[in-house]
């Protein structure tokens, strides 16, 4: 749990980095603003989530990680840019100044994110990343013999 929270934090921060210079500083609608930081956020998301805290070595499988980390993580972006979305359009409706406006948009999508992040937890932690026997080496998976 430690490690997944870890992993969370830095994709938090990725994430807000580029969400905080694409609709601060650039002025891009919270829309791709949000997509653009989804985006680059996932990718060390997945590799520190399978590496590090769930400690999976070798090459991702395709169709039993790959996909569906990538499919939870679409769902995200889904569920935190219809909240950026929302919370711009009340920024614009109440003429908010563009600090406000880009803290708003920030907060909706951790919001978000936040609402998503248990249940992601219990999806990587019984699904996704799994350990299972044929995954270990034969020292520590309780089989006997040397390997040869």
């Amino acid at each position: 749990m430690f490690r997944y929270t870890m992993v969370s934090v830095i994709a938090v921060i990725t994430s807000f980095t580029v969400l905080g210079i694409t609709v601060g500083l650039l002025q891009w609608s919270a829309f791709w603003g949000n997509i653009t930081a989804t985006a680059v956020a996932t990718v060390p998301s997945y590799e520190l989530n399978r590496k590090w805290a769930w400690g999976k070595r070798g090459k991702g499988h395709l169709w039993k990680e790959v996909a569906p980390f990538w499919g939870l993580s679409f769902a995200g972006l889904a569920f935190s840019t219809y909240a950026a979305v929302l919370a711009e359009d009340f920024a614009k409706h109440h003429h908010l100044a563009r600090l406000s406006h880009t803290a708003l948009v920030e907060g909706a999508v951790i919001g978000a994110f936040g609402i998503l992040w248990v249940g992601k937890f219990i999806i990587f932690n019984k699904v996704l990343f799994v350990h299972r026997p044929q995954d270990l080496e034969p020292s520590l998976d309780g089989r006997t013999g040397i390997p040869g």
